[in-house]
């Protein structure tokens, strides 16, 4: 242990004395520069906690505990232990904003008793931004499993608090009866007593202003088979959130509210991310620091970019010669992938797509193909359905692809949160790890976590996505606003695969009809550096190669998926926002703004400080400009963004 280590370690320690000496039910534990300082209290046998940051409080005193078929550990409780250590770990995340992670936390470890003597340990993990927490519970007596029948976790923030959320849908509504699937719309700035527009709550991440104070961040990771996914519940009275389990109804009634887990054993995270800026917030890690890798694998996946019709050219275009232009295209913009969407199994056929798959692999393309991850729990009949929620399908279905060189599948319609849920989408990428295969979700559920948990885990969508586009007007013209915030909520806490950035200006095959796109040439190429998914699909079409401006088509070709940093440059949700991302030594800065009217930036780019670069921007007519500049000295960059315009510096 370092110097400055050994320094910290001493500051935790006086942080926990100085507490126990005037009120023995009272423990502090701070992070490692003492600004983020959690307080866990017991008042009249109730445990809370409280996160304070420089001295500020960000969220009042909250709720903890849990209601279990074997004990109730909300009620009645007594700390009866505790003990502390400092958490340093380095570790490679190869799928997401930083690909190497230094973590150092403050880890307090506090053991209650109820009145029936059972035990129960509450985990706090406090970095210099992040707090993460769990409950762990031992065997208890002869008892070796339990239930959690209702998880009383809160968040209570200051009344001063406007919200950025997404509500929760109602269960077994939308297409074919597949809700919930993160897809509804946010709404920004909203004052906390606001009800959300179904009365189930809201979906992770949920963002908090407190005020002139700074930022939240609420979320949870580390979720799999043993537990359920959670959300927050709609508000109640003076502040409070509480955790809520998935509704009865979803997946159409299948499985249990409650979930269930082996002793010894833990719940998944609860995790807040606090800053007096938003910097914090984009930048943090916290959804990764606190998990493990669930499986070692023999394969070497490869990330990448790739290209889809079906964003386009739709359902119709799922025939074998619109998928050779496509392969073409992704040979083209010298992508990995090439994506063949629903219907394939009816449309192509099996003998038919190992010859595409062959030809594929000919322009130096790989596939991914389709699937419905079922259909006993919803209405959902575009093919292939019923393999991928069987075990002994599953593992023939996958083998077979593993045959024709087939390197991921994208699996859509879940429609739930329940722990059969989880299982099922751990069953997936355990199966398909087994055949080498990555796995994107779709009609999904956040990813919690899965980036360091699962090593062929490649995306999710859990989001209002690029396809909503093409359906409405509405969307495109609400798409500026949306971008706007993704970077600081939903794509923060994991990937995203949205399947945007169009150069197509009326978003139909022939680029001719249908919804017209309202953003710049430009805005897209920035949502391709701030939108992060290890595979992302692009929404261009092969009359692209032909009709977009050479300067787009040149970024589009070598813009990167994953990245070695991230970092928070301006913004503000919903209005704009301003990221720099690096992948090896070469740095993207993108930028959008979403408000009626341009706004003029004045941008720190330190980390460009007389550099020359290349600026992509709007011209005339929202045609893309680009020219060499130099930074200055200073790294000050002036430049002013337009109405649904963008900018990219590499």
């Amino acid at each position: 242990m370092g110097n400055q280590q050994m320094k910290r370690w001493f500051l935790a320690m006086f942080c926990f004395t100085a507490a126990l000496a005037p009120r023995a039910q009272e423990l502090h534990v701070k992070g490692p520069d003492g600004r983020l300082d959690v307080v866990l209290s017991v008042a009249e046998g109730r445990p809370a906690y409280e996160v304070r940051y420089n001295g500020k409080v960000f969220l009042e005193k909250s709720p903890l505990g849990l209601n279990t078929t074997i004990g109730d550990f909300s009620c009645g409780l007594k700390l009866m232990d505790h003990r502390i250590k400092m958490i340093t770990e380095d570790y490679t995340l190869n799928r997401s904003k930083h690909s190497q992670v230094h973590y150092e936390a403050s880890e307090l470890v506090a053991t209650f008793a109820n009145t029936e003597k059972q035990a129960m340990d509450i985990i706090f993990r406090v970095s210099n931004h992040d707090v993460a927490f769990c409950y762990a519970l031992p065997r208890q007596g002869g008892r070796a499993a339990l239930a959690v029948q209702q998880e009383y976790t809160g968040f209570r923030f200051p009344l001063q608090t406007t919200t950025f959320l997404t509500p929760q849908s109602r269960a077994m509504t939308g297409w074919k009866r597949t809700k919930p699937s993160y897809e509804e719309p946010y709404k920004a700035d909203m004052p906390m007593d606001a009800p959300s527009a179904y009365g189930n709550g809201y979906t992770f991440p949920g963002l908090f202003r407190i005020g002139r104070e700074g930022w939240v961040l609420v979320s949870e990771t580390g979720v799999d088979s043993r537990y359920c996914a959670s959300r927050l519940s709609e508000y109640q009275s003076g502040g409070l959130y509480q955790i809520a389990f998935p509704m009865a109804a979803e997946n159409d009634g299948n499985g249990t509210v409650a979930p269930a887990f082996a002793l010894p054993g833990r719940t998944p995270w609860r995790t807040l991310t606090v800053g007096e800026t938003l910097k914090p917030v984009v930048e943090t890690t916290v959804p990764w620091d606190v998990v493990k890798p669930l499986y070692e694998t023999r394969h070497r996946y490869h990330w990448g970019r790739g290209t889809w019709s079906w964003i386009l050219w739709q359902d119709q275009s799922i025939n074998y010669n619109d998928q050779v232009a496509y392969i073409d295209l992704a040979a083209a913009m010298g992508y990995e992938y090439v994506l063949v969407d629903n219907w394939w199994d009816q449309n192509i056929g099996r003998q038919r797509m190992a010859s595409l798959v062959k030809y594929a692999q000919s322009r130096k393309v790989d596939v991914f193909l389709w699937y419905s991850s079922s259909g006993y729990w919803n209405d959902i009949e575009q093919g292939p359905v019923n393999r991928m929620d069987n075990p002994i399908v599953r593992k023939r279905e996958m083998q077979w692809l593993q045959s024709l060189g087939v390197k991921g599948i994208k699996v859509d319609f879940f429609g739930g949160d329940k722990q059969e849920t989880m299982r099922l989408y751990e069953a997936i990428l355990s199966d398909a790890d087994d055949h080498g295969l990555m796995v994107i979700f779709h009609g999904a559920t956040l990813p919690r976590g899965w980036e360091r948990m699962y090593p062929n885990y490649a995306g999710s969508e859990a989001v209002l996505a690029s396809e909503n586009m093409v359906f409405t007007q509405a969307a495109c013209d609400q798409e500026a606003f949306n971008a706007c915030l993704h970077p600081f909520i939903r794509n923060t806490v994991g990937c995203m695969e949205f399947g945007g950035s169009f150069l197509n200006k009326r978003l139909n095959r022939g680029n001719n009809g249908g919804s017209e796109r309202r953003s710049s040439d430009a805005f897209q190429l920035a949502v391709a550096v701030l939108f992060q998914n290890p595979v992302q699909f692009f929404a261009l079409a092969p009359n692209n190669l032909t009709d977009a401006a050479p300067v787009s088509l040149g970024f589009m070709k070598e813009v990167p998926s994953t990245w070695d940093e991230t970092r928070y440059i301006d913004g503000y949700p919903g209005k704009y926002v301003v990221l720099a991302r690096r992948q090896g030594s070469r740095w993207y800065i993108a930028g959008i703004n979403a408000r009626q009217q341009a706004v003029q930036l004045k941008l720190d780019l330190s980390l460009l400080a007389g550099q020359r670069v290349e600026l992509i921007t709007d011209g005339p007519q929202k045609a893309p400009a680009a020219h060499r500049t130099t930074i200055s000295k200073n790294g000050i960059f002036e430049i002013t963004l337009q109405p649904g315009g963008g900018f990219v510096i590499r």
